[in-house]
């Protein structure tokens, strides 16, 4: 016992396993066979026959445990008593690795005996028998240890994991020797018992997933437990886990319970996945920093209970009987959702989640809603920020599908107006017509007033044609609306029925038509017809929508926008009416903002902007405004012009319809000056 370490033949310290550092160690494990087998055979000879397992050290130090053995506790005292003699054999884990294994052992018999082969890179492939007696053996432990690293205390290397699926394990008792475990796998086993994890105080992650348990937990906590698998067993109950402060991850998936229990405590679970049991009801959840829950295939009906789960980001509720999504609407960071195989019934329901910002992954396969019409294109428009739905990429081109379905942008809905009028007017008998000037440089002069709802435009056009009745005349627009008090049919509005307006359309008879209030508006070609028959131009009024459509058209008018600049006293102005509701008085003044953002953001779309406050010196602006163009366009040879190709061409237009070369070969008139057709209004 007194004899130096250099005299038992003991590698000096530098090279010892016990002082070398990892990346040294490898690199030492992989040395030539004759140095490892020196160092170690001198080392046999200090070995204590109490630290079976433990390399030499010296004895001054503590013998510290051999990481594949079970730790046993070692006595610098213990007398020295001979051991048998011993063969190097490699380690069936770690490549270049070496332990002492009793000589009459080979590795292929040690392979034969628990069922493994080690392949030609020291790795390992379970096949043969199971673990006879479903105990699990040191062989079999020392077999499946991996992951060298440092102990809790850094003091030793030890080997950190342990895995044992399929083994048909039942008794794992032993492991209560191998308090280094950090990471610990038993699935696929037969095991009712966890018992001996209460002295791995180490352990970190525990996989116990398709065994036979029963009891929900059943062993001391080790305090910095933060992975537990207990899936396909058969716990019933849970219990109070407020021992457990450091768990973050429980999976109890395929388990017989009906109840969310004793997680109140659990402050650091982040995860938690409950799918297949028997739950009715979520509860017990509150106050939990969850971000990612699932209870597929429960019994829920509703989705309640989770109004307290700030954190939680993805949720899994397929496989239910839920209806109603209205419990989602308070989950601000919830990004995906999972509702496959529920009873969801309406598109309406997603209505619910459309103020949920960070949404954007949602799949609500086989649910009854998938057979309404148009459903994706609805999903995708009620929520525009989804990239993913029902599992498909939601693309560029499908949100502005159903952007244009079913909110269309002012200017697309005005370019269909225009397409389906140009359509129809080509279906019907080709006529000149009385505001056609025989020149594209020479526009029939259109006056068109335009602003938001009930802010005097409809006064100040008739006022305009009242007062300069020789060069206005005011061209009567249809609407489904219902007259206003103190409208009159046929002056300030032609008012048909929706049947009749459409009837309308079909015949080609409108240049536009708009949408607003529920209600439908339009200028018809016979009202600018009529005005224009006698050599006046036509004066209209009309909403934005209006003035979009007309836009499209042959016509070029004059805009003048009429708009409030205090949006407090126009509200109070439509208040006065008494014929407005809160709700209609709200929408009209939100539109003043979008009547200024046009005129600023497309500069020449009005050609002049008239503020409307007050309806006198609005009017006084407009007098000033308007009539010196007219004056000049409506000259009297312009004038008798017009007059004189009304005359002529209106019996062959009333009687047959005019070919269109006829004007050109029949017209024998002499046009007015260019001075008086080339001014614009």
């Amino acid at each position: 016992m007194g004899a130096s370490p250099a005299d038992r033949g003991v590698p000096s310290p530098d090279l010892r396993f016990t002082h070398m550092k990892p990346a040294i160690l490898l690199l030492f494990h992989h040395r030539k066979k004759r140095t490892s087998t020196q160092i170690f055979q001198g080392a046999e000879a200090s070995l204590l026959p109490g630290a079976i397992g433990s390399l030499a050290t010296p004895a001054s130090q503590t013998p510290l445990p051999h990481p594949c053995l079970p730790n046993t506790p070692d006595s610098p005292d213990t007398p020295a008593s001979p051991l048998p003699p011993r063969t190097l054999l490699p380690h069936p884990c770690l490549p270049g690795h070496s332990c002492l294994t009793p000589a009459s052992q080979t590795p292929a018999a040690a392979a034969a005996e628990t069922g493994t082969r080690c392949d030609e890179e020291g790795g390992r492939r379970d096949e043969g028998p199971m673990e006879k007696g479903g105990v699990l053996s040191t062989d079999l432990v020392s077999k499946c240890l991996s992951s060298l690293g440092r102990s809790g205390s850094e003091l030793q290397h030890v080997y950190q994991c342990l895995s044992v699926p399929g083994h048909n394990l039942s008794d794992i008792s032993i492991l209560s020797n191998y308090v280094h475990l950090q990471k610990l796998e038993l699935a696929h086993n037969k095991i009712k018992d966890l018992s001996c994890v209460s002295q791995l105080p180490y352990l970190v992650s525990l996989d116990a997933s398709h065994n036979q348990l029963a009891d929900f937990f059943g062993f001391q906590p080790p305090k910095n437990l933060k992975e537990v698998n207990f899936s396909y067993n058969q716990m019933t109950k849970m219990k109070d886990l407020a021992a457990y402060p450091s768990l973050s991850t429980l999976n109890l998936d395929h388990n017989l319970l009906s109840e969310i229990e004793g997680l109140t405590s659990c402050s650091s679970l982040t995860h938690l996945s409950l799918a297949h049991n028997k739950i009715s009801a979520i509860k017990g959840l509150d106050g939990l920093p969850l971000k990612d829950l699932c209870l597929r295939g429960n019994q829920l009906e509703a989705v309640e209970g989770l109004e307290g789960l700030r954190c939680l980001e993805v949720l899994d509720l397929s496989q239910n009987g839920i209806s109603s999504l209205s419990g989602l609407k308070h989950l601000h960071l919830l990004c995906s959702v999972n509702l496959e195989s529920n009873l969801v019934p309406e598109i309406k329901e997603a209505t619910h989640i459309h103020d949920l910002s960070l949404l954007s992954t949602l799949n609500i396969q086989k649910n009854p809603v998938q057979e309404q019409e148009d459903y994706r294109l609805s999903v995708i428009f009620l929520l525009q920020r989804l990239t993913r739905l029902d599992l498909q990429k939601v693309t560029a081109e499908e949100k502005v599908s159903s952007v244009n379905k079913y909110d269309p942008p002012p200017e697309v809905v005005a370019a269909r107006d225009h397409m389906t009028h140009l359509v129809y007017q080509l279906m019907q008998p080709q006529v000149l017509y009385d505001s056609t000037l025989p020149s594209v440089d020479s526009p029939y002069p259109m006056l068109v007033l335009t602003g938001p709802q009930a802010c005097g435009k409809r006064e100040l056009a008739h006022r305009l044609c009242q007062d300069f009745s020789d060069y206005f005349a005011y061209g009567t627009c249809h609407t489904t609306r219902g007259p206003y008090y103190g409208e009159e049919d046929g002056s300030d509005y032609h008012f048909v029925s929706e049947e009749e307006f459409l009837h309308m359309i079909h015949m080609g008879e409108f240049v536009q038509t708009m949408q607003y209030g529920g209600h439908r508006y339009g200028l018809s070609r016979g009202a600018i017809e009529e005005v224009a028959r006698e050599g006046l131009a036509c004066c209209v009024h009309m909403e934005l929508e209006g003035v979009l459509s007309l836009k499209k058209s042959s016509f070029e008018p004059r805009y003048v926008l009429l708009i409030p600049t205090h949006a407090e006293r126009y509200s109070q102005s439509l208040k006065g009416r008494g014929l407005y509701s809160h709700a209609q008085i709200q929408a009209a003044a939100a539109r003043i903002q979008l009547y200024g953002a046009t005129n600023r953001d497309r500069p020449g779309f009005f050609d002049n902007v008239i503020p409307c406050d007050d309806q006198e010196e609005a009017y006084s602006i407009l007098r000033k405004v308007v009539p010196p163009p007219v004056l000049e366009l409506l000259d009297p040879s312009c004038r008798n012009y017009l007059n004189k190709l009304q005359d002529e061409l209106s019996p062959q237009k009333t009687s047959v319809p005019l070919p269109a070369a006829t004007f050109t070969s029949s017209n024998k008139l002499d046009p007015p000056s260019p001075a008086a057709l080339n001014t614009p209004l």
